[in-house]
């Protein structure tokens, strides 16, 4: 799913995957930069492209100095 908006703060934040143990590590050194990447979890209130607000389970990866990247909803929660 694309086009959602994050409103607020993620919340409940967990690692997943850091350094090696993340699997598309050579294609985020490739897109966005070499750095320490870590695949990530959290949930969050976000707006679908239909205007409805809902809570989500979000994945994402994030590098020091780079930011989140990559983000996707795997799953509505409400």
């Amino acid at each position: 799913m694309t086009g959602f908006r994050v409103r607020g703060t993620i919340f409940d934040v967990d690692i997943i995957a850091a350094g090696s143990g993340v699997r598309t590590l050579a294609k985020l050194c490739k897109a966005y930069g070499s750095g320490r990447w870590r695949k990530l979890k959290g949930k969050a209130s976000i707006e679908l492209p239909d205007g409805s607000v809902v809570l989500a389970e979000l994945h994402w990866y994030q590098a020091h100095g780079i930011g989140r990247r990559d983000m996707k909803i795997k799953r509505l929660l409400e």
